[in-house]
Formats: C-alpha cells, sequence, structure tokens
C-alpha cells in the first residue's frame, strides 16, 4: 500500500555555535511521504537547501533503529516528538497531518551546550558515567553460569535499568534540567546485581557530584522525564538512586 504525502511547515532552529545568536528559521516542504522517518523529511529538507546553496541543517544521528541515542531533538515541545517511547529517528512523519507547522529546537540544558542548529555536546552524560566508577569483576577461570544466583525479578528490573540509551531526553524535558532519570538507570543496572556492590558505597555521590559540577538541576518529581523517554524508564530507579545516595553520604563522612 502507497503512503500518503503531505505538506508541511518546518520551523527549525539555526545556531553557529553555543555563544553565538540562533533563530528560527521557516521551510516550507511539498510532497513529503507519511511513510518516511523524521530523519528522513531533515535528509529531504537538506538536500532541498543544498540545491539552493544554503547551508544545511546540522543534526545528530548514527543507527537510525532507537539504539544510539543520537538524535534527540524537540518538537513542538516534547523531546524525540509525540509519540510515546519513540525515538526522534523512530518517529513517522505520519504523526503529522497536512498543513501541519513542525517546530524543531534542539535540547535545552545548561548541561547541553549547543554546538551547531540541532547538536548539543552530551559529553557530560558520560562524565558523569565515568564518575560513577569501575566494576569489580573477579578474574581466573570462567565460572559456571548459574554459580552466581540473581532471583528473576531482580535480573528483570536491572535489564529494564540498562535500556537506557542516555540520549538526555529527561534532562531536556525536565523543568530542572535533570538527567535524573538516566543517572538512577545507570545506578540501578549496576547496585541491583552483586558484580557492582563494591563500588556502590561512592557510585550514586560520585555520579550526582559530576551532576551538579556539569550544570545541571535536581528532580523535583515533575515526572516528563518518565514520560519522554524513548525506552519507558521508570522514575522508581530515581528512589533508588536516592537511596543509594543516602548510604553513600553515610560512608562519605566517616
Amino acid at each position: 500500500m502507497s503512503s500518503k504525502t503531505i505538506n508541511i511547515i518546518v520551523k527549525i532552529w539555526r545556531q553557529n555555535g553555543p555563544h553565538a545568536k540562533g533563530s528560527f528559521e521557516d521551510h516550507a516542504l511539498k510532497d513529503i511521504s507519511t511513510g518516511s522517518s523524521f530523519l528522513e523529511m531533515l535528509d529531504v529538507m537538506n538536500e532541498a537547501l543544498a540545491n539552493k546553496g544554503i547551508e544545511p541543517i546540522a543534526f545528530d544521528h548514527d543507527c537510525r533503529e532507537g539504539i544510539c541515542g543520537m538524535c534527540g531533538a524537540v518538537v513542538n515541545g516534547t523531546a524525540h516528538g509525540p509519540e510515546k517511547e519513540t525515538t526522534l529517528c523512530q518517529l513517522h512523519m505520519r504523526s503529522f497531518k497536512d498543513g501541519d507547522t513542525i517546530i524543531i529546537e534542539p535540547f535545552r540544558a545548561t548541561g547541553f551546550p549547543v554546538v551547531k542548529d540541532l547538536i548539543v555536546d552530551r559529553s557530560a552524560l558520560d562524565r558523569i558515567i565515568q564518575a560513577g566508577g569501575f566494576v569489580s569483576v573477579n578474574s581466573g577461570s570462567p565460572q559456571d553460569a548459574n554459580s552466581i544466583l540473581i532471583p528473576q525479578h531482580i535480573a528483570e528490573q536491572a535489564m529494564d535499568a540498562a535500556a537506557c540509551i542516555g540520549c538526555g531526553a529527561c534532562a531536556a524535558a525536565c523543568p530542572n534540567a535533570a538527567p535524573m532519570l538516566f543517572i538512577g538507570a545507570k545506578i540501578s543496572q549496576l547496585a541491583l546485581l552483586p558484580q557492582g556492590q563494591h563500588e556502590a558505597k561512592t557510585r550514586a555521590v560520585n555520579m550526582v557530584s559530576c551532576m551538579d559540577e556539569n550544570g545541571f538541576g535536581n528532580c523535583g518529581n515533575e515526572r516528563v522525564c518518565e514520560n519522554v523517554c524513548p525506552k519507558g524508564i521508570s522514575i522508581r530507579h530515581i528512589a533508588r538512586m536516592n537511596r543509594e545516595y543516602l548510604k553513600g553520604s553515610f560512608f562519605r563522612d566517616e
């Protein structure tokens, strides 16, 4: 079955760098296939701009399969767009109607300085992960697969947390620009498993301290992060992060 086409107006943010003054540009696009992805629509627009001698829109992308977390942008006020549990690359143009005006802008948070147009520097998330430290694993001869018994419901919770792709949508959507859903997920996937217990005393404290140093805010229980997370990460992981932080604070004060 052939897809329909729509005509849209794209109102997109242009900015040459973190200290440059940015502004929105309007571009009219015709005959956009509703079967195309959002990033494919941007590809079509960039091709048209290049043909006119205009510099194309800079935007992040890599796998285009909802795995890498590179493609974040705010669409009509919502990180990753209107579809729940969907990355920007998985968003399709059938989510929009003929004649719609689509407003596209970069993730906005102090910890995410704009590099160019829709591209932001999300290396602060890498620094937060690094602050969490390593995970101790006993080396030697291979152990039997069942030598470390982990209850199924615990393993599933850890796997749910590990689904976080580090896209930064939680911080971009939060009124306080808090990446605590991201941090909570990363802490949970280690705190729930025996392999991550050795560094648990300092992990949460160090990661939250790094978050503060990079200009992010703190959680205000708005739950917007949970609503825009493309992997459906629960804010229950923030609660676990707070418990781990509290326990780590006692060890820090010793």
